[in-house]
């Protein structure tokens, strides 16, 4: 019989809850359904109870039974109400599909929310469980204090009923009875238990308020954080926040937060020890201050009550020393690295400050230092994007004397306002900024920006600016931010004007750095009431020990007159300029009796054309053709030697803003060739050259080192092809080397030309000013030296500009027959006056044997016998044809 039959009997409950249909175990089940299954395949079953029974009921057929006994395996149902159909079974089965991912989904849910809802209640527990602590150790302690204070109280009792009886026994004697009582008020403390136990709650309970106020912040947190999934920030990371600024911004806040933890330590500290002993509030204040500040001055305290709370204290003064000496600590380490690192400000006023860093900075201090020597020393600030350390090492091995002046570097951008003020920069006699070195518009990009953050200085500034630029068309932009308050030195501009000067009249360099530099003599502008009035004339012979060269008109707005009319009269206001040795070292006297004589000629001869040759190529190329134009004769040639090709080097002329159709002097002649390869310099005719100018070329400017090695290696090769071109029997020379050296031949043909070699190393120039192979060398010593004498005095640089400039007056060279006769003897004041009948200041002279000029000599007025084969160095108009 067949169990699906409807005649056949029905099975039991618990057999039809049991086993499934003979259809669904002969159906496959799908695949989806053993993948998504949670119950395992051979999970025990569902207990049953003893009344059920596995085996068949005596209603079903053992054919049933047999058929199904091997099929048995336990299966999970859900247990219905009413008997399901067949059918019914089949379908619930397939409908079980679909459910399983929404289970997984609540499942997910409950495990995702889990974990936040058991943290806020392990904190509420944990909470709770140290709240209970708390109170059960407050009771204790309080029930142990309490019951401490009876047993005190009894003994108080029995030691009164002791005295009482004693005084029983002398009532006779009143003084006595006076006495007793006075005893027995002695054995009253007179302590208020109820006090001094409110005193130990309190204290207690100031304790335990940290605790709980962390707890419930910890809490809230947690509570935000589970509640809230848009709340970023908790609250006790919003307190810790708060603490950290308020640590952070208020300077002084560890010292108070120190100070608060002392006095909080101390009173409740004084408070306990008040529950706990019969002494005064006071008294125990102070016990309380002598366990923080010694820890051992607790040793000899006696009960448990009073040892447990001093070790408490002492335990707090510990933690509260050991705070001070960290603070301490800290700060003492911050201070001595702020004054390492130079972060420290300037305390300081009319001195001089240098923003930058560069190879002239040395020359430059040296400078600074020979001109403070009067005044008994100076202050220099050097304020640089550099390590302190660093700059103070590499300033002291500076070899040279600063005579008495001293040098405070501070590390700092000249771009930030903060760093600025911390160099006193308002209070500055004179602002000097170095150019960087490197790319020629990025440092003077750099030094505008420097100029821009000084002007904006709220304070103002007491001083002037000078500022050091690469290129000369910068200047007109900086002057247009600075205005009048700076003044400009373009460094590039300056060299090659002095090299040109030098290369046509041999033995200037050595003038300008006597001029230059505060070695000798320099400029310097006064004013002399007592010279108003007077012709100019007279002034030039009014000063012993100087040499006036001009006149600062006040009238003109202050304009400064190089070489002005003799019939010129002194007015008030006006100031002179001279030249002199200091300062100090000058002023006028009487008019000394003085010989006027007449000039031997009037004229000087026409200028010959020259032959120059420009080794290497510079930025300013176009400037330094145009100068040389304007002061060679007609028909002048100008050959120029470097790497850079033809076509390249014309169109650079051109961009620079040089017209070549409208040169009128000199005639432009390129060869194309590396200066330092000896067959591409043999090429040219070395020999016929009147003067060479190396030139520092432009593609390795920016290291110095490696522009004078190869200026070096250029100066050496041509003097070597020179001396071979040089006949045999010539090659005699009287110099400090023997005949036949290579140093020697090299010197016998410096005879012959004039080379001018720009070096932009000081050491490098010092080493060939020994050797004497070239006539003289220029560097950025002589851009320092003009640094500073602007940054002394703002009003030279208007006389440097002057005498650097293709109009105007000029330092020049006179042969000594335009101005006396041969063996004739004439004082300097004489020579000086003759020579103003040329419109010339005679300012020194070089006899025919020396090797330097003497500038503003001494002993004006005593005559001496002068050779046709002197020089004199005068101050000029520029000569034109």
């Amino acid at each position: 019989m067949s169990l699906d039959s409807e005649d056949s009997p029905s099975p039991s409950f618990d057999r039809d809850w049991f086993f499934p249909s003979p259809s669904f175990i002969h159906q496959s089940p799908p695949k989806s359904h053993r993948r998504f299954s949670t119950t395992p395949k051979h999970s025990p079953g569902p207990k049953l109870s003893k009344s059920q029974s596995f085996r068949p009921s005596s209603s079903t057929p053992p054919a049933a039974t047999s058929k199904y006994g091997i099929l048995r395996r336990r299966v999970e149902f859900p247990r219905p109400l009413v008997k399901p159909s067949k059918q019914e079974q089949h379908d619930s089965f397939l409908d079980r599909k679909p459910v399983v991912p929404s289970e997984k989904k609540q499942s997910t849910e409950k495990v995702s929310s889990g974990p936040s809802v058991h943290r806020v209640r392990f904190g509420w527990n944990l909470t709770i469980t140290v709240a209970i602590v708390i109170t059960a150790l407050a009771s204790s302690v309080y029930k142990n204090f309490t019951l401490h204070n009876q047993v005190i109280d009894l003994q108080d009792q029995i030691l009164k009923l002791n005295v009482t009886l004693r005084a029983c026994n002398s009532l006779s004697n009143v003084d006595a009875s006076d006495s007793v009582m006075q005893e027995i008020d002695d054995y009253d403390y007179g302590g208020d238990n109820g006090l001094k136990n409110l005193a130990l709650i309190v204290s207690l309970t100031l304790l335990s308020i940290p605790v709980l106020a962390f707890k419930y912040i910890d809490f809230v947190s947690t509570s935000r954080s589970s509640g809230n999934i848009w709340e970023a920030v908790l609250l006790n990371k919003q307190l810790a926040y708060r603490v950290d600024v308020f640590l952070s911004v208020r300077p002084y806040a560890k010292p108070l937060a120190l100070l608060v933890a002392t006095l909080l330590v101390i009173c409740l500290g004084g408070l306990a020890m008040f529950g706990v002993t019969n002494d005064s509030l006071a008294d125990c204040l102070w016990l309380s201050w002598t366990f923080v500040a010694d820890s051992g001055n607790h040793a000899n305290t006696e009960g448990i009550g009073p040892r447990l709370v001093s070790v408490s204290i002492s335990f707090g003064g510990m933690l509260i020393f050991a705070m001070m000496l960290g603070l301490v600590s800290d700060a003492i380490s911050e201070k001595f690295d702020s004054l390492r690192k130079g972060k420290s400000k300037v305390v300081e006023q009319n001195h001089t400050l240098i923003l930058g860093w560069s190879d002239k900075l040395g020359s430059l201090l040296n400078q600074l230092a020979i001109a403070n020597e009067s005044l008994g020393g100076g202050i220099v600030v050097v304020m640089a994007e550099r390590d302190k350390e660093e700059m103070e090492m590499d300033i002291a091995k500076m070899e040279f004397d600063f005579k008495g002046t001293f040098v405070i570097c501070r590390s700092g951008s000249p771009l930030i306002l903060a760093d600025l003020k911390k160099v006193s920069v308002s209070k500055a006699r004179a602002i000097i900024v170095l150019a960087e070195d490197g790319n020629a518009d990025q440092s003077d990009a750099r030094a505008l920006r420097t100029v821009l953050s000084l002007i904006g200085v709220r304070e103002g500034l007491k001083g002037h600016i000078v500022v050091e630029l690469s290129d000369l068309d910068n200047e007109v932009l900086v002057k247009l931010v600075g205005g009048d308050l700076v003044k400009t030195v373009v460094a590039h501009d300056v060299i090659g004007r002095l090299m040109i000067q030098c290369a046509r009249q041999p033995g200037l360099a050595q003038i300008w750095e006597d001029i230059l530099g505060f070695e000798n003599c320099e400029f310097y502008i006064k004013r002399w009431p007592q010279l108003h009035g007077m012709q100019f004339e007279d002034i030039l012979i009014s000063f012993p020990d100087a040499i006036p060269c001009g006149i600062k008109v006040a009238s003109f707005g202050g304009k400064i007159i190089l070489n002005p009319e003799d019939s010129y009269v002194l007015q008030e206001g006006d100031e002179v300029l001279v030249i002199a040795e200091d300062d100090d070292s000058y002023a006028p006297a009487a008019l000394p009796t003085v010989w006027r004589g007449s000039l031997p000629k009037d004229f000087i001869g026409p200028k010959s054309a020259e032959k120059i040759l420009f080794c290497g190529w510079r930025r300013d190329m176009e400037d330094m053709i145009m100068v040389l134009d304007a002061f060679l004769a007609q028909g002048s040639e100008l050959w120029m030697f470097n790497d850079v090709p033809e076509k390249e080097r014309e169109k650079k002329l051109i961009d620079g803003g040089l017209d070549l159709s409208r040169l009128e002097n000199i005639q432009l002649v390129n060869r194309e060739g590396n200066t330092v390869i000896r067959r591409h310099l043999e090429s040219l005719p070395l020999q016929s050259f009147d003067s060479i100018l190396i030139l520092a070329d432009e593609s390795v400017e920016d290291s110095a080192m490696q522009a004078d090695s190869r200026s070096l290696a250029t100066l050496l090769l041509i003097r070597d092809i020179q001396s071979k071109r040089l006949p045999m029997s010539n090659q005699v020379h009287g110099g400090s080397f023997s005949q036949g050296t290579w140093i020697g031949e090299m010197q016998q043909a410096s005879d012959k030309s004039v080379i001018i070699s720009e070096i932009l190393d000081p050491r490098t120039k010092n080493l060939l000013s020994m050797s004497k192979i070239s006539d003289y060398v220029l560097s950025n010593e002589l851009v320092s030296m003009a640094l500073a004498m602007v940054a002394e005095d703002q009003q030279i640089n208007d006389v440097l500009k002057e005498l650097f400039a293709e109009e105007g007056n000029e330092l020049q060279i006179r042969q000594a027959d335009l101005y006396l006769f041969e063996g004739e003897e004439l004082s300097f004041y004489e020579v000086l006056l003759r020579a103003r009948q040329r419109r010339e200041i005679v300012i020194g002279y070089r006899v025919s044997n020396a090797e330097r000029a003497v500038i503003n000599p001494p002993a004006k007025s005593e005559r001496r016998r002068w050779s046709l084969k002197d020089v004199f160095v005068v101050i000029a108009e520029k000569e034109w044809e």
